[in-house]
C-alpha cells in the first residue's frame, strides 16, 4: 500500500515537473520577434548550413556562406537576428543581417563617443577609397584624410586594414558613411611622439628608417614621427651628398644629440658614434707646418680642405700665389686634388683652419731686388694695357708697369695702347723696386739719353730756332723743334698786335708750316719748353739795330735809325 502511494506521489511530481518545462517553453516562445537581435546555440554544422537553437519550437538554420568561412563549431553561441520566427521550414534567421545590425549599433556608439572602428580600404573611388566596415556595410574615405601625408601613389593604400573615425553616419536621411584615417594617424603619432619625449634622452641611441632627403640632410621615421639627420652630423668630414651615407628605406641606429619638445624637434646623429677628431687636433697639426689634404669643395673666394676625416681647412684665394692674380680658385685645384699646403692658424672651438698653398714654396718677391736691381736692363712682353700704363710681364707672375709718361721723352702718350700692343715684346729698364708691396716700376724711355738736356745745353732761354708746327689750339701753337723736343707758343706770344684777335692772328699758320721761334723758358725735370714769336720778333730786331749801329761807325751810309724801325715794321 505504502509502495503505491510512492509511485503515486512520483509520478504526480514528474508530470508537474513536464507542466513546468512546458510552461517555460512556452514562455520563452513568446518572447521571440521577428526582427529581434538573439543569442542562440549551434546544434548541428552541415556542408551547407549551420543550425542553431534560438530557444523556440525548432531550430532556425543559416547558409554558411554568412559565416564567411569561419564556421562555429557545436555548442558554439552566435548572435543572429529573427527574419520570421514562424517560416515556413522554422524560424528564418540571419547571421550576416545580426552582424550588420550590431555594426550600425556599434558604428552609432563609435560617431557619438568620438572612437574608432575597423575596416578595410578596398578600392579607389572619385574623391578617395571605398571602406569595407564589415557586415555589408561600406564608408567613403576622402583622400585627403587617408593619410597623415600627401598621398602620391594612392593604390598603396589598397587592402590596408587600418582605424577610422566615424565622421558621418546619415545625409539626406538616407546611409552615407563617412570615415577619417588621418585624424587618427596623427593622434597616434603625437602620442608616439610625446612617448618618446617623456622616455628619451639626449645621448641614447635609438633605431629608424630614412624616410626621405633634403639638401641639408635626411629625415628618419621613429615609429610615425620624424628626427632630422643633418648633412653635417652625418660625419665628422665633409659631406656633400646625404645620398652617400644613408638609402632611402634603410633602419639605421642614431644618436640623439638633441631634443625640443615645444618645436617638437628631434635631432640625429651618425657621427657621435666616434669621437670628435678635434680633441686631439693640437697632438697632430701645428702652425707652419705644410700638410697634405684633398680638396673637397671649391667657392669663389677659395677652397676647402680636408686634412683628415672630420678636419676640413679653408685655403683663401689670395693665399694661392705669390705671384699670379687668381681670379677663379678652380683655375688652380679641381675637387678630389692632393695638394700640400702650410697651417697658417686654426679655432678649435669653431672648428676651422687656415691653410695657404703659396707657402710651400719660396716667395719670389723676398729676392727680387737682388734680381731686377735698379737700372738694370730686362726684356718683357706687354701682358696688359691700362688707361695710364702697361703691364710688362718679366717673368712668369711678375710684372712689372709702365707709365705712359716714360714710354717716350718727347712724344706726349696720353695711352700706352696708342704705342704697344698686348703680347709686344719690349726691351725696358728698371726704375724702382719696392718687394714689400709687390710692386716694380719700368720705362722705356729710359733705355736712352734725355734729349731734354742736350736740348737745354744747346738752346738756351734766350736762343732762337727754326721749327715745324705740330698742332694749333684755342690757347697757342705746339711746335716741334730739333731733336723731337715739342714746345708751346702761347696765344699771348704769337703777336705782338695786341689788337689784332689771336683766331685772325692764327689763321695765318697752318700744321706743318715752318716757324721760327725764341727759346723762352726750358724746364727739364717737367719736360717742357715756351717759345714765342713776339720774342723772336723782337730779338730781330735788336739784332738789325745792333748790325745797324756797327755798320754805321764804319761808313756814311744815309740809313737812319728811323729807317731800321720802320724796317721792322714792315717785317
Amino acid at each position: 500500500m505504502e509502495q503505491k502511494e510512492v509511485e503515486m506521489d512520483e509520478t504526480l511530481n514528474s508530470k508537474s515537473a513536464i507542466q513546468t518545462q512546458l510552461e517555460e517553453s512556452l514562455n520563452s516562445l513568446g518572447t521571440v520577434e521577428d526582427g529581434q537581435l538573439v543569442d542562440g546555440t549551434v546544434v548541428q554544422v552541415t556542408d551547407d548550413y549551420v543550425f542553431v537553437d534560438i530557444g523556440y519550437k525548432s531550430e532556425g538554420r543559416i547558409p554558411v556562406q554568412e559565416f564567411a568561412g569561419k564556421l562555429p563549431k557545436d555548442g558554439e553561441v552566435v548572435t543572429v537576428v529573427v527574419l520570421r520566427k514562424d517560416g515556413r521550414n522554422g524560424p528564418e534567421i540571419s547571421k550576416s543581417k545580426a552582424d550588420a545590425k550590431q555594426l550600425w549599433k556599434d558604428l552609432r556608439k563609435a560617431f557619438e563617443e568620438k572612437s574608432t572602428v575597423d575596416g578595410i580600404i578596398e578600392k579607389e573611388v572619385k574623391g578617395g577609397f571605398d571602406v569595407n566596415l564589415g557586415g555589408d556595410i561600406h564608408a567613403f574615405l576622402p583622400i585627403s584624410q587617408s593619410d597623415s601625408q600627401k598621398v602620391d601613389n594612392p593604390s598603396k593604400l589598397i587592402g590596408l586594414t587600418a582605424k577610422f573615425y566615424v565622421e558621418r553616419l546619415y545625409s539626406d536621411n538616407k546611409a552615407n558613411v563617412v570615415v577619417n584615417r588621418r585624424k587618427y594617424l596623427e593622434e597616434s603619432i603625437e602620442a608616439a611622439r610625446d612617448k618618446f619625449f617623456a622616455e628619451t634622452q639626449i645621448g641614447d641611441t635609438v633605431k629608424g628608417v630614412v624616410k626621405s632627403f633634403t639638401s641639408f640632410g635626411a629625415f628618419i621615421d621613429l615609429g610615425g614621427f620624424d628626427g632630422l639627420l643633418h648633412i653635417n652630423d652625418m660625419s665628422w668630414g665633409h659631406v656633400t651628398r646625404p645620398k652617400d651615407f644613408v638609402k632611402k628605406g634603410q633602419e639605421i641606429e642614431l644618436k640623439v644629440i638633441r631634443l625640443t619638445p615645444d618645436e617638437k624637434r628631434i635631432n640625429l646623429s651618425l657621427k657621435h658614434f666616434t669621437e670628435d677628431p678635434w680633441v686631439h687636433f693640437e697632438e697632430k697639426y701645428h702652425v707652419d707646418d705644410i700638410v697634405e689634404g684633398t680638396v673637397t669643395k671649391i667657392t669663389d673666394f677659395g677652397a676647402f680642405i680636408e686634412l683628415q676625416e672630420g678636419i676640413e681647412g679653408l685655403a683663401h684665394i689670395s693665399e694661392f700665389s705669390w705671384t699670379k692674380k687668381i681670379n677663379k680658385p678652380s683655375d688652380v685645384v679641381k675637387i678630389g686634388d692632393k695638394i700640400k699646403c702650410m697651417i697658417l692658424g686654426y679655432d678649435i672651438q669653431a672648428g676651422r683652419v687656415s691653410l695657404g698653398l703659396k707657402q710651400t714654396s719660396e716667395n719670389p718677391w723676398d729676392t727680387i731686388a737682388e734680381k731686377y736691381p735698379v737700372n738694370t736692363k730686362v726684356h718683357g712682353k706687354v701682358v696688359k694695357l691700362t688707361s695710364n700704363g702697361a703691364f710688362i710681364q718679366l717673368e712668369d707672375g711678375i710684372d712689372g708697369f709702365l707709365h705712359a709718361e716714360d714710354i717716350s721723352w718727347t712724344k706726349k702718350v696720353k695711352h700706352a695702347g696708342s704705342e704697344l700692343d698686348v703680347n709686344q715684346e719690349v726691351d725696358v729698364i728698371i726704375l724702382d723696386s719696392d718687394p714689400e708691396n709687390h710692386r716694380i716700376t719700368v720705362g722705356i724711355k729710359q733705355l736712352t739719353d734725355n734729349p731734354w738736356k742736350k736740348f737745354a745745353e744747346d738752346y738756351k732761354a734766350g736762343s732762337t730756332l727754326e721749327g715745324e708746327i705740330t698742332s694749333i689750339t684755342d690757347f697757342g701753337v705746339f711746335v716741334k723743334a730739333p731733336d723731337g723736343i715739342e714746345g708751346l707758343v702761347n696765344k699771348s706770344n704769337l703777336s705782338e698786335d695786341r689788337d689784332t684777335p689771336y683766331e685772325e692772328v692764327v689763321a695765318k699758320y697752318k700744321v706743318g708750316d715752318k716757324i721760327n721761334v725764341y727759346v723762352v723758358d726750358i724746364n727739364v725735370e717737367k719736360e717742357k719748353v715756351a717759345f714765342s714769336v713776339k720774342e723772336y720778333k723782337k730779338a730781330q730786331a735788336r739784332k738789325e739795330i745792333s748790325q745797324y749801329m756797327s755798320s754805321s761807325d764804319n761808313d756814311g751810309d744815309a740809313y737812319t735809325l728811323g729807317d731800321a724801325f720802320r724796317s721792322q715794321n714792315n717785317n
